[in-house]
């Protein structure tokens, strides 16, 4: 299976800049189209009107963190399809747990490589 992602939309929602923008460049020289949220608030203003096919949120945030917002996402008809994996510096088996009883479709430790975030990908991608 060749590797194009060209057209893929990607969502993620981190607080912090420099995931964004790390996973943002990543993404964009693979050929996904990517979608920045700073929190789960600005995600979820976004996700009705961009429709991403995968979406990666940080556990940690203000106001709205991941757990929550991939909950709010897992409860909604329109998206409850969408993968959402979840991205968390802590390594723990209760976060890994609670990321899957809130629906979430896949873990990743931070900081991650080029590698994981793209399998990641290729592991969710709608079939063409």
């Amino acid at each position: 299976m060749s590797d194009n992602f060209e057209n893929l939309r990607i969502m993620v929602i981190d607080d912090s800049k420099t995931i964004r923008r790390t996973a943002e460049t990543l993404l964009k020289k693979v050929g996904c189209d990517v979608v920045t949220a700073i929190d789960g608030f600005d995600a979820l203003a976004k996700i009705a009107d961009t429709r991403p096919h995968i979406i990666f949120v940080d556990i940690m945030m203000p106001r709205l963190d991941g757990y929550q917002t991939c909950a709010l996402i897992k409860n909604n008809s329109t998206f409850k399809g969408t993968p959402v994996i979840m991205l968390s510096s802590k390594d723990g088996l209760f976060d890994k747990a609670k990321g899957r009883i809130v629906g979430s479709d896949k873990y990743l430790t931070k900081p991650f490589s080029k590698d994981e975030l793209l399998d990641a990908i290729r592991e969710y991608r709608p079939a063409a």
